[in-house]
Parts: C-alpha cells; structure tokens; sequence
C-alpha cells in the first residue's frame, strides 16, 4: 500500500527522475550534477552517484546516443511500462485509458503525443499533480504505482545484464518507490 504523505515527500525526486529520462539536453542533464548536495538517503543515492559518474564520463553526444540506443531502438527497454506485460494488446489499451483517466482526475491534461504509459510522463504526473488531498488519491495512485512497479522492474532487468548507466538510474527509482510504502506496525498484545 502506498504511503501518500510519504509519495508527496518525493515529489521533487520524480521531477529529477523525469528529466533524467526524457531525450537530454544540456539543461536537463545538469542536473545531475545536484545529486551530490541533495539529502537522500544511500539506498537511493549509492545508484544515484553510480550513474552520475557514469553519465560524466560522456560526452552529450554520446549521451544522446546512449539514449537512442536503449530506449528508442530495444524493445526490451522501452519507457512504455505497459509494453513489457502487454504489448499490443486490447489489455494494454484498457489500461492506457483508465491511466489517462486518472491523469485527469487529478487535473493534469493529456497531450496527444505522449502514451500515459510513457516513464518521464508517469514521472512528471507525480511530481505535478494535485493529488494528495483528492479524495480518490489512494486508488489514482494505486494504479500510477502498480503500472510503474511493474514497468520499471521488467526496464531493470533488461538494462543490468548490458551494463547500462540507466539500470542505475531506474534502481534509484525503484528504491524511492520502496521508501513510498506504508509501514504496518503490528501490535503486540500483552497478556
């Protein structure tokens, strides 16, 4: 179960993740150079600063490259989180327009050009939207989360074996995600 005061938290971290994986430009990958300063704890920052030094080793056209070459040219490692369980199915099309559906509940306008499945997309809902005192926040971001969960593991899988800086990236993600859970406390009765 998601945690929404702790999901509100990372808002500001999901708006990183965003930029970090639309196509790069000189302003957004800039910011990588903030991870250093920002207050995260090490589950998140050890792959974090994996990635950025990877990253600052190259050049932005070989970034560039590198971004072409791992999510534009690979089925594999899409950044359409439904793709991987889906594909072209009528199930991933139902899902598509129930996370649009969502998207909009909470006030944020699809434009045409983009899936709702699409990772910055998902990313940016979570950074922007008004959701946290809707009162169909828990189920909106149920689905946004359960979608992400299971994309981002599936994108994880196929980056590690090749060695690619953004498996470090997507297991920062995928660690924030962690820290958004709800903890359940239980409680021991005394006899």
């Amino acid at each position: 179960m998601i945690d929404l005061a702790k999901l509100d938290e990372h808002r500001e971290l999901f708006g990183f993740f965003a930029g970090q994986l639309i196509y790069p430009d000189k302003e957004t990958f800039a910011l990588i150079r903030e991870i250093e300063e920002a207050d995260l704890p090490q589950t998140v920052k050890e792959p974090l600063f994996k990635y950025r030094e990877q990253m600052l080793l190259l050049t932005m056209e070989e970034i560039e490259e590198l971004y072409v070459d791992t999510f534009d040219f690979e089925k594999s490692s899409t950044l359409y989180m439904t793709y991987f369980k889906y594909e072209e199915s009528k199930e991933r099309g139902q899902l598509l327009t129930s996370l649009k559906a969502v998207y909009e509940m909470f006030g944020m306008e699809m434009v045409d050009r983009e899936l709702p499945d699409f990772l910055p997309l998902m990313l940016e809902f979570l950074y922007v939207a008004d959701w946290l005192d809707h009162p169909h926040a828990e189920a909106g971001m149920h689905t946004v989360i359960t979608i992400l969960e299971d994309g981002t593991y599936e994108l994880m899988k196929a980056l590690e074996p090749k060695g690619n800086p953004y498996y470090d990236l997507i297991k920062a993600l995928r660690e924030t995600f962690k820290r958004c859970l709800s903890q359940e406390v239980k409680v021991h009765e005394s006899v």
